[in-house]
């Protein structure tokens, strides 16, 4: 356990990739959008329920958005001035009733960006609409985004041997499925990117949902993702940590103790579950009662788990090109 005391300080937000002023955006070209699906996401014959999106703060900053009832999940792209080689995938959290994230962009992507990074930010649908994939819906969004991502190597100039995912919050969750079930079938294959491996060379998990199991599920994300009485096969199914093969890809995981929303123990219980399939995989929790910690402190200054995290990334894979 690593102590933080900066973190006592750092307000909560709520599973989010937080979003920048806009004069501290990049410029509009840096960024562009791509849908998932080429046409419909599968499975939603069933799903009725207008999209939304919405401020997280209302009268604050008007890029700092979540969407609900995502019917046409996109992937957001920034581009690098210098690529270095490498790729990251970053899904955003949202307590599964929705998707904080903001099509302008935010710290970590721009920062990863300035690291020489190609960055991806992942909006993905919800299990609480009727969708025939049911908790593993944002799993098919996941392993389709990296086919996406790997197909766009050439391109966009790095090694699609180096793509690693970021989760965040629920997010974590979906990360955590990526690292766990990369390779199951949970959707038909519609064009040739479906040949593609959708397993990340390295992950993070940042502040996750890892188990629907008591006493230590986030109730809002098991409720969202399975209904308001899963059965025990059910909350089973999606507990990540009791999925987790030897092959899973090196994993950083990190929280803080005293977190107000998801209990703490579930990044110990991924921690425990991949050292036990003898995964290679860091465990890091700051001192401090938040949840969503930001990139910066109050001084701008980064904070200990951005520059961590991406350190044990690059150790397993995510380290930049040598010119």
């Amino acid at each position: 356990m690593v102590d933080r005391r900066t973190f006592l300080t750092l307000s909560a937000a709520f599973g989010a990739v937080a979003a920048l002023p806009m004069a501290a955006r990049a410029k509009a070209n840096d960024l562009s959008i791509q849908d998932i699906w080429p046409n419909d996401p599968p499975g939603g014959d069933k799903v009725t329920t207008p999209e939304q999106v919405i401020l997280r703060h209302p009268g604050g900053d008007p890029n700092d958005t979540a969407f609900l009832h995502v019917r046409k999940p996109w992937l957001l792209l920034r581009k690098p001035k210098k690529p270095n080689g490498g790729a990251v995938l970053l899904i955003p959290g949202g307590g599964y009733v929705r998707v904080a994230v903001s099509k302008a962009g935010g710290d970590i992507d721009a920062w990863l960006a300035d690291q020489g990074y190609t960055v991806f930010t992942m909006d993905y649908r919800l299990p609480g609409d009727p969708w025939a994939a049911g908790p593993e819906v944002a799993l098919q969004d996941a392993q389709r985004a990296m086919r996406i991502i790997r197909s766009r190597s050439t391109e966009l100039g790095f090694d699609p041997n180096r793509v690693a995912i970021m989760g965040f919050s629920a997010g974590g969750h979906v990360a955590g499925l990526l690292v766990t079930r990369w390779d199951k079938p949970v959707y038909a294959p519609i064009d040739a990117l479906d040949q593609l491996s959708a397993k990340p060379t390295t992950a993070s998990m940042c502040y996750p949902v890892v188990t629907m199991m008591q006493p230590y599920a986030h109730q809002q994300s098991m409720h969202a993702a399975l209904g308001p009485d899963p059965s025990e096969e059910a909350r089973q199914a999606a507990s990540i940590e009791l999925h987790v093969p030897a092959d899973a890809p090196p994993t950083f995981v990190c929280a803080t103790t005293n977190d107000p929303v998801v209990p703490h123990q579930n990044a110990m219980l991924m921690f425990d579950a991949l050292n036990a399939a003898k995964v290679p995989s860091e465990l890091h929790l700051y001192e401090g009662a938040t949840h969503g910690f930001p990139l910066r402190g109050k001084d701008h200054q980064l904070l200990p788990w951005g520059p961590q995290a991406l350190a044990f990334m690059q150790r397993h894979g995510l380290d930049p090109v040598k010119a």
